[in-house]
C-alpha cells in the first residue's frame, strides 16, 4: 500500500542545509494502522508530508497503492491526493465562513462527475458516521473543539480514500475527545481503510498495529 525506500529530505538555503529525514525505509501493508512517533523536531511531520504528497523527497523512491511516484508535476499529485489521501491535522483547518456541510464538501468540488446533489450526500454520510447529523447547519465557531475535529475527519473520509493520513489528530483535544477521535479512527481501520497517524501520546501508539519511531530524522529501533 504505501512503501519508502532510502527516503531522504534536505531543505538547504544559501547559509545552511537542515537534513529532515535520512534514509527512512519501511512499507505500510494495506488495511494496516501505524503510529509515527519521535522527539520535537525528529521528522515526523515531514515523513507524512511526503507519504502524502505534500513535499517532494529529495531522494529515494515513494509508491502510492502499488504505484511508484515517478513525478511531482502539480495536477498529477493533486488527483492522486483527492482521489486516495484524506489528511486530519492538529489544527482543524476548518473554514469559518462555512458552515458545517459545505466545509466537508470542499475535497469533492475537485471530483469530476459528482452533481451538487451528489457531493450532499456524501458530505452528509460522512457527518453522520461522526454523529454530527444534528450540527450540519452550524459554522465552525459554534462547535467545541472535538466537534470540529470531527468536522475534520468527515472532511478527510468524505471520498473515501484509501489511504487517511493523521498529524497529531487528538493534539489539541482533552482525553475524552481524543478518546472519541481514536475510536472513530480505529473504526475506519477495521473497515479497511489504512491509517498513518503521528502522535506524541504512547497511550494512542498502543491501540495501533506497530509504531515507527524517529530520531533527528532517522529511524530508530
Amino acid at each position: 500500500m504505501i512503501k519508502l525506500e532510502s527516503i531522504e529530505k534536505v531543505y538547504r538555503t544559501e547559509q545552511v542545509e537542515t537534513v529532515a529525514l535520512s534514509n527512512i525505509n519501511f512499507a505500510v501493508d494495506e488495511g494496516e494502522f501505524i503510529s509515527v512517533m519521535g522527539p520535537s523536531g525528529s521528522g515526523k511531520s515531514t515523513l507524512l508530508n511526503v507519504i502524502g504528497l505534500l513535499d517532494e523527497p529529495t531522494a529515494g523512491d515513494l509508491s502510492l497503492n502499488g504505484r511508484p511516484i515517478n513525478s511531482y508535476a502539480d495536477r498529477y499529485l493533486a488527483r492522486i491526493r483527492n482521489e486516495e489521501v484524506g489528511f486530519i491535522f492538529q489544527s482543524f483547518h476548518l473554514i469559518a465562513d462555512l458552515n458545517v456541510v459545505d466545509n466537508v464538501e470542499i475535497p469533492l468540488l475537485y471530483r469530476r462527475g459528482l452533481s451538487g446533489k451528489e457531493r450532499r450526500a456524501m458530505a452528509l454520510k460522512a457527518l453522520n458516521r461522526v454523529g454530527l447529523s444534528s450540527r450540519v447547519r452550524h459554522f465552525p465557531s459554534q462547535l467545541s473543539g472535538g466537534q470540529q475535529q470531527r468536522v475534520a475527519v468527515a472532511r478527510a473520509i468524505v471520498a473515501q480514500p484509501h489511504i487517511l493520513l493523521a498529524d497529531e489528530p487528538t493534539g489539541n483535544l482533552d482525553s475524552q475527545m481524543g478518546d472519541e477521535i481514536m475510536g472513530i479512527m480505529q473504526q475506519l481501520n477495521e473497515e479497511g481503510t489504512t491509517i498513518v497517524m503521528v502522535t506524541h501520546d504512547q497511550r494512542l501508539a498502543d491501540h495501533t498495529g506497530r509504531t515507527v519511531r524517529l530520531f533527528d530524522g532517522r529511524q530508530v529501533q
